[in-house]
């Protein structure tokens, strides 16, 4: 990035004290910045695993998750009609809305993934929660921390996730168990991959939402994107740490 974009570039000389205290204010507002996204995708994961443990112990969701009927498909695919008009959206939404919608989303996502807990065992899923938590704090401090510029990587993992989505449709006609432990290895790699990435992302694009009205929707988009890379990592791996009913 250009110096000249770089809000923390300063004088030297004379200059240098005002420099150094400007640095001092981006890196406090970039921080709290920081903290906003991930408050907002923690309480985006936190509310979808409350609701999928709600409506799975419901007494109605295997009939709906498993059952015949449209309505299945509704909880399946809804979270994709959220996450599109958030991504196409956004521009034309205001704050407020987007917050709202987000919070939807998630709870949602949480309908639609109430389905694992009628094939994994409770225990295997949150040791599996925990290890992807782990995993993702890991990732996304590396991600903030390193100098290494990670742009040329996220083209590469975003091609990736296209291939796991064709895939993906393949395998549901192949019904071949090698190519599904595939797709879940390269799934699990391809989302670490990417929290490190939208983090280094979402950490340059405070230089240029600072102090605007863009401000708040980043956040959310930050937190979407985030709450993204957690939940698809997590529910890979738990293709292979899961242990089914």
């Amino acid at each position: 990035m250009a110096n000249w974009s770089d809000p923390r570039v300063g004088s030297t000389g004379f200059g240098s004290a005002p420099a150094r205290g400007q640095e001092a204010a981006y890196d406090a507002g970039l921080r709290s910045y920081m903290l906003s996204i991930y408050n907002y995708m923690a309480s985006g994961v936190l509310l979808t695993g409350i609701v999928a443990m709600l409506f799975a112990n419901s007494g109605v969701a295997e009939q709906i998750l498993f059952g015949p009927g449209p309505l299945k498909y509704i909880v399946m695919f809804s979270p994709l009609a959220f996450v599109l008009i958030l991504s196409f959206g956004i521009n034309k939404l205001s704050t407020g809305a987007a917050q709202a919608l987000f919070w939807v989303y998630a709870a949602v996502m949480g309908l639609s993934m109430a389905s694992i807990f009628f094939v994994y065992t409770g225990t295997s899923i949150a040791q599996t929660f925990f290890a992807t938590a782990a995993a993702f704090a890991g990732l996304s401090l590396f991600g903030y921390t390193t100098k290494k510029d990670l742009s040329g990587l996220g083209t590469f993992l975003i091609m990736g996730v296209v291939g796991l989505l064709v895939a993906s449709v393949i395998n549901i006609f192949l019904k071949s168990t090698g190519l599904d432990f595939a797709i879940s290895a390269l799934g699990v790699l391809i989302f670490a991959g990417l929290t490190a990435y939208d983090t280094q992302k979402l950490k340059s694009m405070y230089a240029y939402v600072a102090g605007t009205d863009m401000m708040g929707k980043t956040v959310v988009m930050g937190a979407l994107s985030l709450y993204l890379d957690f939940i698809n990592m997590f529910m890979f791996l738990l293709r292979f740490m899961g242990n089914r009913d």
